[in-house]
């Protein structure tokens, strides 16, 4: 509930709970069974709050309230509102074997140049550094004109599609004076 839409007569019953020294969640439960409404413990919390009232001390004894039935307590919202038959469970489709992703690789051995030592017409597609303390090191064979990678390792690193596709064009972007 937001905190319009407590009604005056909400407020006043909130009001009048609180002297007598009732909890909020006594205070929710009351007014949601008086006036028919779904307020929770933190929505009267909230709601005494912004109508700046203070909690007098509450007394060793409490007053003694009815128990609060199934039907007047405020539904969840996972709870249907509606009562209708008990949901179908729906079986477990069989659990399947998962088979490992197969990773595409070149025909090439790589020369595992460190980046120190590679040179300027160098493959630098990178090897190693999956585990800890692992060194990365690049295929180092000599790159395609107009590539970082030599051929086998172009072709790997291109997706599918055509030149086109791929080509990536520049985006020019205008500033435009907000009037």
């Amino acid at each position: 509930m937001q905190a319009n839409d407590w009604a005056p007569e909400h407020c006043k019953a909130l009001q009048d709970y609180l002297t007598l020294g009732m909890s909020f969640a006594e205070i929710a439960r009351e007014i949601n069974a008086r006036f028919g409404t779904a307020y929770t413990r933190n929505a009267a919390l909230g709601r005494s709050k912004r109508m700046k009232l203070t909690a007098p001390m509450r007394s060793r004894n409490p007053p003694k309230l009815r128990p609060q039935t199934k039907a007047e307590r405020a539904p969840k919202p996972h709870e249907s509102r509606t009562a209708g038959p008990a949901p179908v469970s729906i079986p477990a489709a069989p659990v399947r074997r998962i088979e490992p992703v197969k990773l595409r690789c070149v025909g090439i051995s790589p020369r595992l140049v460190s980046l120190v030592e590679l040179e300027a017409g160098d493959c630098r597609y990178p090897y190693g550094g999956d585990k800890d303390n692992e060194p990365i090191t690049f295929c180092g064979h000599p790159k395609l004109a107009g590539s970082s990678y030599c051929a086998p390792h172009f072709h790997l690193t291109r997706g599918p599609g055509t030149a086109a596709e791929r080509a990536v064009a520049p985006v020019v972007l205008r500033l435009v004076q907000a009037a």
